[in-house]
This record gives structure tokens, sequence and C-alpha cells, in this order.
């Protein structure tokens, strides 16, 4: 879609608090800020990384132009000063990012932001937005697609989004979670492939009868005879009226038959009955296509029954899934004297204390499988031992483990330097590519859908020392 300027999709007090620094005198000192988040959503034992994409757009497009700081000035908020200091603003600094498509866990940093803290503070607003949502999106449909197997997928949810970019953005991610495409043509004419999509029961009512609906659609689209069939009786009429037109229309024209769509009705039994009158009727090789508010648990379940399809539509549920992704973005670090001083936000919740720190995140691999062991947050300048490590569980420190045989992926990537991109953002299809083999790095165990097991997130011991240290200063004077 069109590029536009979003800097003003920022919350008011981030603005109100780049005045705060900007009369400090503290305007150019650099901070460092991590976007992460603290629990899977959908209770599960992953969430796949999303947003880079857009992140990035927005961080180019980066500035206020002459009618945002008319605005501003006309609140009678901010100094003539500040105005003139925002009106010149660009993003000046650095920014690392776990790649889209890669499966992160909870409380490590996915993506760091190293700048001047005004820009940092006010970027905010729109990092999360983007992350937040393009995690969703993208970890639903990846639960979508693991359940269904070697079954194509196809988002159809445009029409259940919440607005239509969000439905664009939906479609988007939807195809790198796994889906083998998109019925929004939008979509699909921007990521230059072919809209998927088959008819709407108000065409098999518009005309007198389902025979003769089918006929028409066959005529007119002769290469995506899939025909909706559930519209009145799905075995007394929709299958037996999309055969006659096999028989008596595709079939005399060398049209392949590509099958029926079931969209309403037990799933399992009509999927089941519809193969059998099918075959019976020689079209082994046409396919079933199941829709109707699937989800995983709903196609696992399916799976288990023995429903026959080779196909899915699956709308809302990736693209208004009932959950999120509760990213934040807190500040982690301030520069002073070249030295990166840690900061910690200390609360009651014990799951809301951050790690402090300019940090890094390295994942550990079983050099034998190739399964991810788990990650280690470490600080930015510590090396990792690539003969043995301890992992310390950050709660509970008796929970800790040494490994062997391993090796070791540092999981950011620069993406910004100095103000300037140096990231190859991948596209849509190659990211699809990367998620399906990062997937195959996490033991099964992670990926269940009931009582997934927890993914070791630890800290190093230097950090975890920090941590501890921080908190201690924190009760002593507080």
């Amino acid at each position: 879609m069109e590029k536009i300027n979003d800097t003003m999709l920022v919350d008011d007090y981030e603005i109100k608090m780049g005045q705060t620094y900007f009369d400090a005198g503290v305007k150019d000192t650099v901070v460092v800020f991590d976007v992460f988040f603290r629990r899977n959503p959908f209770k599960g034992g992953y969430t796949i990384s999303g947003g880079l994409d857009n992140i990035i757009d927005y961080i180019n497009n980066f500035h206020f132009d002459s009618d945002d700081i008319n605005y501003l000035r006309g609140t009678k908020n901010y100094s003539e000063e500040y105005l003139e200091y925002l009106s010149n603003l660009k993003f000046t600094g650095d920014l690392y990012a776990i790649p889209d498509g890669t499966p992160v866990f909870p409380n490590e940093p996915v993506i760091t932001v190293k700048t001047k803290v005004i820009e940092a503070q006010i970027i905010e607003t729109a990092i999360l937005a983007h992350f937040n949502h393009a995690s969703l999106v993208t970890t639903k449909a990846k639960r979508i697609t693991t359940a269904a197997g070697d079954r194509s997928v196809m988002e159809f949810g445009a029409r259940r989004a919440r607005g239509t970019a969000s439905a664009y953005e939906a479609s988007k991610y939807a195809i790198v979670g796994g889906c083998s495409g998109t019925s929004n043509v939008k979509t699909a004419e921007d990521l230059g492939i072919n809209a998927l999509g088959t008819m709407a029961h108000s065409l098999i009512t518009f005309y007198n009868d389902e025979r003769e609906a089918f006929l028409n659609f066959a005529k007119s689209n002769p290469t995506n005879c899939l025909f909706l069939v559930d519209t009145y009786d799905t075995l007394k009429s929709g299958v037996p009226n999309a055969i006659w037109v096999a028989d008596n229309y595709l079939k005399p024209n060398n049209i392949p038959f590509k099958g029926i769509r079931i969209d309403s009705g037990d799933l399992a039994y009509l999927s089941k009955e519809a193969r059998k009158m099918l075959d019976a009727a020689g079209y082994k090789d046409a396919g079933i296509c199941l829709s109707n508010g699937l989800d995983e648990f709903t196609i696992t379940s399916l799976i288990n029954q023995g429903a026959e399809f080779n196909s899915l539509g699956v709308g809302d549920n990736i693209s208004a899934s009932l959950d999120r992704v509760d990213g934040v973005y807190k500040l982690s670090a301030v520069e002073k004297n070249g030295y990166f001083v840690p900061r910690l936000k200390v609360s009651n919740d014990s799951v809301k204390t951050i790690n402090p720190g300019y940090k890094k995140v390295y994942r550990f691999y079983d050099k034998d499988t190739n399964y991810a062991l788990g990650d280690v947050i470490a600080l930015y300048d510590e090396e990792i031992n690539t003969d043995t490590y301890k992992l310390i569980n950050p709660v509970d420190e008796w929970k800790n483990k040494t490994i062997t045989n391993y090796y070791v992926r540092e999981l950011q990537v620069e993406v910004f330097r100095n103000g300037k991109l140096i990231y190859n953002m991948p596209s849509v299809m190659e990211r699809r590519e990367y998620c399906n083999n990062e997937m195959k790095t996490l033991y099964p165990e992670i990926k269940r859908l009931e009582n997934p097991h927890e993914y070791y997130v630890d800290l190093s011991e230097k950090l975890l020392n920090t941590k501890k240290e921080l908190i201690r200063e924190h009760k002593e004077n507080n």
C-alpha cells in the first residue's frame, strides 16, 4: 500500500516527555530501549516475530511536516524552540531486530533501539503497533498451518479484520505464517501472486437453481471450478450438482474438476461422505476444501476424526483472532561517558521487573539434532563460550544446566546504523520459507497446542548478577 508518514501516530505523552528532555538539555543523550513481550498468545509455546518491514518503512519516513508542527503549536503545550527541533528531527541511531518469521519467547529483546532519547521516545507507539499486530497474525497463522500439516491453508479474513489497513496487513503476515495465499486481491497484487477464492452462497441463490449456478460459474471460471456445495443440502443437492456439471461440461471440454468447498454442517461427516461420492463418480483427483470458523483446535479435531480434505479456508481466526501480543518498550540503558549504564524498572510483580542493560540474545542449538536448546540474554560486551555454557533460570537459580556439544547464533541482526538502513528485507515468500525452517528447530513439545513445554530463556551469569545488584540498590535507596 502507499507509504504514509506515520510520525504523528504517537501517544501524546511521548512528545510531552520529549519537551522535558529538551528543556533539561539532555536531548543528545543516547539511550537503549528494548521491545519484548511477557507471555505467548493463545496459551502457546512460542510467538513468531513480525512487523519489521513496516517498522523499516516507518523509520525511513520518520519526520514531522509543517502541518504536524502547526497542529502541535496550536495545542500551546510546546515551546517554539522545541517545535523547531522537532521540525528537523530524523532517526539518527541504530536498530537491531530478530528477523520476521523467527520463533521468539517471553522477556527476550526482539527489537533494540539505540539512539538519542527524544527520537527513541517518539517512535515507541508506532513500533509497538506494528510489532504487536504482525506478530499476533503471524503466530496464529503458523499455529493453524502447523495443525493443518501438508494441507493448504488459504487466508480468507479481510472482511473480518479491524479495518481495511488491518485486513491488508493480516493477509500479508498470514502468508509469512505459512498460508498458501490470500483472497485479498490488493495484497496479492502488491506481492505479485495470484489471489485465491471460490464462490459465495449469493451466487448460487441468485440463480433459479444450484445446477444452473454451478454451470454458469464453470463456463466463466474454467480453471477454478471449486463449487460451494452447502447452500441447500450438501449431500443431496450440492455434491450431485457439482458432479453433474463435471460430467456434462467439464469433462467434455477437457477441463479439470478442481473440487468442492463445504462451509457449514458437520464438516468431518460431510467431507467423508462427499469423498465417497466424488470417488464413485470417477473424480478421485477432485479436492475438498473446508471452511467455517476454523482454528488450530478444530482443524486438529477434524484430522483426528478422519475428515477428508485437501485444503482449508480460514478467515476471522487469523485476521481478527481473540488474543494479543503484549509487546512493551522499556528503557534499559543510558549512555554516559561512552559506557551504557543499566536502567531497571522494578515492580511488585516480578514478571514486570525488566532485564536491565544494553543486551544481545543468543540461541543455542544441539549440534547433533539442530534443535534449539534455549536462549540466553547477555550484556552486549559479553563473549559466549562455545565449548560449555551454564544456563541459569532467572527466577529460580537452582534450575540450571551446563550444556556441551552446541553451536550458538546471535538472534538480532543490524537493521539501521547511524540512521541508515543497512538490512535487506526479505520478501514475504522468503520470510515464509525462513519461518518454516525456523519452526523445524523447535522440539515438538514446544509446538503442541495443549500445555506446551516452556522454552528456556535464561540470563547470562553476568547479566543476572547485574540485575540482582540493581534490585538491591533500589531497595536500599527507596
